[in-house]
């Protein structure tokens, strides 16, 4: 089984984060442009929180507020799940199951590295069941 390190290094991009004082707008924005579907809360170098476009949909939208005027710190979610890199792809899949989230950041001496999501989860565990599938099939092609 794959481990975050692994995942880490096929991702392009980097660690892409918000201050707590940052508009719920500016979020957003930030999200659209760089095309990902959360953003790490740092107050300095202190992880703080997460906010997801499901935080924007459910906390902004559907309760009537504004965008523009609520800062980060009021949606974000607090109790995040901060993961190792030799951490498993499997024992990622049950975090996220266990904690009802979709993005796990990932930590190593104290700094914040990069963060899985459960498509990266995903897409690692099915291409591995297709290696495995692969395999078996020459084998048994094989005699």
């Amino acid at each position: 089984m794959k481990t975050v390190s692994e995942i880490l290094r096929s991702k392009a991009g980097g660690v892409f984060t918000i201050t707590p004082e940052t508009t719920v707008f500016a979020a957003i924005e930030q999200m659209a442009k760089k095309n990902i579907g959360s953003l790490l809360v740092m107050d300095k170098d202190k992880l703080v929180g997460i906010i997801s476009e499901r935080d924007y949909a459910r906390k902004i939208v559907l309760a009537g507020k504004s965008s523009h005027d609520t800062p980060v710190r009021e949606i974000m979610n607090q109790r995040v799940v901060v993961i190792q890199p030799g951490t498993t792809i499997e024992e990622c899949m049950v975090l996220m199951i266990e904690n009802a989230t979709r993005y796990l950041p990932v930590s190593e001496d104290g700094r914040i590295i990069g963060i899985i999501s459960m498509g990266n989860v995903v897409n690692t565990i099915i291409s591995e069941q297709n290696i495995v599938i692969n395999n078996l099939q020459q084998y048994i092609m094989q005699g």
